[in-house]
């Protein structure tokens, strides 16, 4: 397994071959200490165990899928777990070794990895060829998916850090605000239903900002595309800030229940092949794929 660490004035980046992986992004506080603001694991080896997708990049279809879709009216078979695909499969883009292409140590430091995945790898059509470019610019860090395919298939990608923006044991007391006016309907089994619901006056209504407090989500929003920012977190203990901006139409909110932290899963709809009134993911030859989020951070 191998690491590669970037850094700048303000940010330390640590990635891992492996599922193209952030173990550690080390922010620098006004005191010149470090504070690690996501949730990783201290050794390398421990990820091959893994099965939370700590910071792993997640692929051919991030997020649920039901256990079949149709495209040009050849329909596919995908692995699932009661009728549900999920992150790609047995063993999606998270458990394959990528490759380094390039490490850039200069001003605005980058690296990018690629990863190849063959026809029908987990069910998938067309041999797709992927990259990811993680670049430091400031105190932002930069996400960039890039994807291109040599037959019709399905595409959706995202990255799947979970953010601690303090040292507390849970979130609740964070401030959440989501510039998200819909979300998704889900099934028991979590698979989009196909109907979306204003956020306003729900549970899930952080369309101000708000703590956190005992709500806890794994939660499909459409994205408000004319908003320059999705997504604002903050932990009034530690002073970290953070934003999120994407061009992606849907973002998944995740916090687990066992641990305090946050995930923002910036992707198209789930199970977006199967609902003929979701935004499109089919990306045919000739067309690339292009995901681009900017996590952008903050400290008082």
């Amino acid at each position: 397994m191998k690491q590669v660490t970037i850094k700048n004035d303000h940010l330390i980046l640590m990635v891992l071959d492996y599922g193209a992986v952030i173990q550690k992004l080390m922010l620098k506080n006004s005191d010149g200490t470090y504070s690690n603001v996501v949730v990783g694991h201290e050794f390398p080896s421990d990820y091959l165990d893994d099965e939370l997708y700590l910071g792993a990049c997640v692929g051919r279809y991030a997020g649920r899928i039901g256990k079949e879709f149709t495209l040009d009216r050849e329909t596919y078979q995908l692995p699932n777990d009661h009728g549900v695909h999920l992150h790609g499969g047995r063993e999606g883009f998270s458990k394959k070794y990528w490759k380094f292409e390039e490490v850039h140590y200069g001003e605005n430091p980058y690296v990018k990895l690629s990863y190849e995945s063959s026809h029908l790898e987990e069910g998938y059509p067309g041999n797709l060829k992927t990259t990811v470019t993680y670049a430091l610019k400031g105190k932002n860090l930069r996400i960039i998916f890039e994807a291109v395919t040599d037959r019709a298939t399905v595409v959706n990608l995202t990255n799947h850090s979970y953010f601690k923006l303090d040292d507390e044991a849970s979130i609740n007391d964070y401030r959440l605000q989501l510039n998200c006016s819909h979300f998704l309907e889900t099934k028991p089994n979590l698979l989009p239903t196909g109907k979306a619901y204003l956020t306003e006056g729900s549970s899930k209504d952080f369309t101000k900002e708000k703590s956190i407090g005992d709500e806890r989500l794994d939660t499909p929003f459409v994205v408000d595309m004319n908003s320059p920012v999705v997504a604002k977190c903050s932990s009034p203990k530690s002073g970290i800030s953070m934003e999120v901006a994407t061009n992606q139409v849907g973002m998944v909110v995740y916090t687990p229940s066992n641990f305090g932290a946050i995930c923002f899963e910036t992707q198209n709809l789930p199970d977006a092949p199967n609902h003929k009134n979701f935004p499109n993911c089919v990306l045919r030859p000739k067309e690339k794929y292009r995901n681009i989020s900017e996590f952008r951070f903050s400290t008082n």
